[in-house]
């Protein structure tokens, strides 16, 4: 299967952001990808700390999920892209990734639970964290499960999403740049894939703020495709046979089960959906 991240420089203008992962998702079709990986907070950007997001975010229902699903349709593509989700009667909205069916439109949610309250920034002051685990999907023959951005440095995460079958971690992401930040970017990205024997593909966004650097990780470490600072697109081929060589070779999966980590689809997170 063909994997794309696709990277940019979002706004608060929710039109010409939705444009922009239009021209990204049309080059990630062009190429043969089967999914594209768009960052977090890709319907609209976060702002300034100050700034009220609550009158830009929508619900699952709204116009931005509604246009992923036509653009995902029109190019046969499945779309994953963050935003701020409509939280009625909290104070707090969500950061969400949402997964976008071609055939039956929304097919996964994830809402974030690690929030980046870290280097001088409170996202928990804007955003409420969520309570549900990542659900795995099926697409293609491949378990994918969900995190975002900060998240990359909570490991525990990955390995109960490896631990529950995934063997593709997608991981939309604003990261900030800072000193040695686009080092733990990459860092932590190959080590979630190494630890785990599973691929990832985390997308950023670019511009001043943001680090940019979207890769696509194999589950021995190795980067398969990446971007440096300029919007774009990156395609990688992922394989289960690739997948099973590594596995075979290093089998931390398999050791971890034996000593009592929950085996693919059992009891926590259930089977995978097929999408």
């Amino acid at each position: 299967m063909r994997v794309a991240v696709g990277q940019f420089s979002s706004g608060l203008d929710k039109a010409a952001n939705l444009e922009r992962i239009t021209t990204l998702s049309r080059e990630a079709a062009a190429s043969g990808a089967r999914l594209i990986v768009l960052p977090e907070g890709a319907m609209c950007d976060f702002g300034r700390p100050t700034d009220d997001l609550q009158p830009l975010a929508e619900n699952l229902e709204g116009p931005f999920v509604e246009a992923l699903a036509r653009l995902a349709a029109e190019l046969e593509l499945f779309v994953v892209a963050g935003m701020f989700e409509a939280t009625p009667g909290s104070a707090r909205i969500y950061n969400t990734a949402v997964l976008v069916d071609p055939r039956r439109g929304l097919a996964g949610v994830y809402r974030k639970r690690h929030l980046f309250d870290a280097f001088n920034d409170r996202e928990s002051d804007r955003f409420q964290p969520a309570d549900q685990e990542s659900e795995l999907m099926d697409l293609d023959g491949f378990k994918v499960g969900v995190a975002i951005c900060y998240e990359l440095r909570f490991p525990r995460l990955f390995e109960n999403l490896a631990d529950r079958g995934a063997d593709l971690v997608l991981v939309p992401s604003a990261w900030v740049a800072g000193p040695l930040k686009e080092e733990h970017w990459s860092v932590l990205l190959r080590a979630r894939a190494l630890d785990n024997t599973t691929y990832l593909a985390g997308s950023g966004q670019t511009g001043g703020r943001y680090a940019a650097r979207s890769l696509i990780v194999d589950p021995f470490g190795a980067v398969l495709a990446g971007l440096g600072e300029a919007p774009g697109v990156a395609v990688a081929e992922i394989s289960r046979e690739r997948l099973l060589d590594v596995r075979a070779r290093l089998p931390v999966l398999a050791q971890r089960r034996a000593m009592g980590a929950p085996s693919a689809g059992g009891r926590e997170g259930g089977s995978p959906r097929h999408i």
